[in-house]
């Protein structure tokens, strides 16, 4: 069983990319993120041409996570962690979405960036990630095999950094936001990359701007945390590079683990 993470960035923007990609490696699971559409414009009837059904939890414009599975219907659990954005009446934004395929838990996510910090946003962004936890102990406390993954939009350590200088004033990188994954982390969840790629040096977004792609300027944000059940399992985990230097790419590359059946 291969699942995988990929941010998007626009689903009707990348739709030929997302497509080549789906064919190309055919995951089991394929969570997305930033789809930034409105579910009623979600295109599932091109997924549905090569074989997979979705289930997703639109915005209009910003945000927006889907679950895709290759020959079946995932299964619905839970969307959203019940926590409102950073702006009074704003209301919950998408960001969450928790589905059973295969036996499988899978929670996809899009953690919130948290820039400009300090401020509202990156309060946001904390309390968005105490939310994730309890949530996390709450699929944890069901003892079933499960993956957290998706955008955490956090750097975990420096050397999942092209240069810790250049980003040391980023949210993404804080002391609170690397504190709050390591709480993640100390929770028992594995963090597949990491585990396979001790040393690291391994990035999964490259910006567009400031040849930041050609440079090989990248950092570490997208993950997937797996439950004992799932660790144990693990046969191998890596990142599909060369996706991100594709015509009309993503700025984030697909990120995935295999697990024994």
């Amino acid at each position: 069983m291969k699942i995988a993470t990929f941010n998007i960035n626009g689903i009707k923007a990348r739709l030929p990319r997302l497509i080549e990609w789906l064919e190309e490696t055919r995951p089991t699971v394929a969570c997305l993120q930033e789809i930034k559409s409105m579910d009623e414009n979600f295109p599932a009837e091109e997924f549905e041409k090569i074989g997979y059904e979705a289930i997703w939890h639109g915005q209009k414009s910003f945000n927006g996570v889907a679950i895709l599975a290759d020959g079946t219907k995932p299964v619905e659990i839970q969307r959203g962690l019940g926590i409102d954005g950073p702006k009074d009446g704003e209301g919950e934004q998408a960001r969450y979405l928790e589905a059973e395929v295969n036996g499988v838990r899978i929670c996809n996510l899009y953690l919130p960036n948290g820039n400009p910090h300090p401020g509202p946003k990156f309060d946001y962004k904390l309390a968005w990630m105490e939310k994730l936890r309890a949530r996390m102990k709450a699929v944890w406390d069901e003892e079933v095999p499960a993956v957290v993954l998706g955008d955490f939009n956090v750097i975990p350590e420096d050397k999942d950094v092209w240069s810790p200088k250049a980003m040391a004033s980023d949210a993404l990188m804080q002391p609170e936001s690397r504190d709050a994954y390591r709480r993640l982390l100390a929770d028992g969840w594995t963090d597949a990359i990491n585990t396979l790629n001790p040393r690291g040096g391994v990035w999964t977004y490259w910006d567009y701007q400031a040849g930041a792609w050609q440079r090989d300027h990248g950092f570490r944000i997208d993950h997937l945390l797996l439950s004992p059940e799932l660790a144990d399992r693990m046969t191998a985990a890596g990142v599909d590079k060369e996706y991100r230097g594709r015509e009309k790419a993503s700025d984030h590359t697909p990120v995935w683990v295999e697990i024994a059946g």
